[in-house]
């Protein structure tokens, strides 16, 4: 991939390495789609089959293989986040973060999110977003709990959106000076956060 670096490889106690790589939506196979949706149904217990459905082309997906085995997945797609006194930004957004149950805590969730904010940061994005309940293993990793209030600019307007606890931002080298204790908002695109 143009601009990308080559996959990083992570000891992770089998005589096999752990290879990370990114890929563009429209570059997967159909055997690859299939094997993603399969993956982040296991890990997560939830139906993922029309996850390619709601992914643009140009979604870039962050992989882990263990030998031919898929391991790990997450996506970053466009989004758009508007933290308060500034305009909006290009928003890296992470959907379908997985590790194979058989291999969770063997480092490999942490290589697939240290990846893909590389890839997000090469892609010019301005800001990365996400929203999860797993604030210790995000924090971990460097990104920070938006604690200000949140909202979904929608095209009826704005809806306020104080439910949403675990929406979290890492800050990339495009990042403008931030105040997570502000409103924050993101443009709606048929779902909020």
């Amino acid at each position: 991939m143009e601009g990308q670096s080559e996959p990083a490889s992570f000891d992770i106690g089998s005589p096999e390495a752990l290879r990370i790589a990114a890929a563009r939506t429209a570059d997967l196979s159909p055997a690859d789609r299939a094997t993603i949706i399969e993956l982040c149904t296991w890990a997560h217990g939830v139906d993922f089959s029309q996850l390619f459905s709601f992914l643009p082309p140009d979604g870039m997906h962050v992989i882990a293989r263990l030998g031919a085995e898929v391991v790990g997945h997450a996506v970053i797609t466009t989004r758009w986040l508007r933290p308060d006194g500034l305009e909006l930004l290009r928003c890296a957004y992470v959907d379908a973060v997985a590790t194979a149950p058989t291999h969770q805590r063997q480092g490999i969730g942490r290589g697939v999110m240290s990846r893909l904010a590389e890839a997000a940061d090469s892609d010019g994005y301005e800001i990365g977003g996400l929203e999860s309940e797993l604030r210790g293993f995000y924090e971990s990793l460097g990104w920070e709990r938006w604690r200000g209030a949140r909202a979904a600019l929608t095209d009826a307007g704005l809806v306020a959106t104080p439910d949403e606890q675990g929406v979290f931002v890492l800050r990339l080298s495009r990042t403008p000076p931030l105040d997570v204790d502000g409103p924050l908002t993101i443009k709606a695109d048929g779902r909020f956060w």
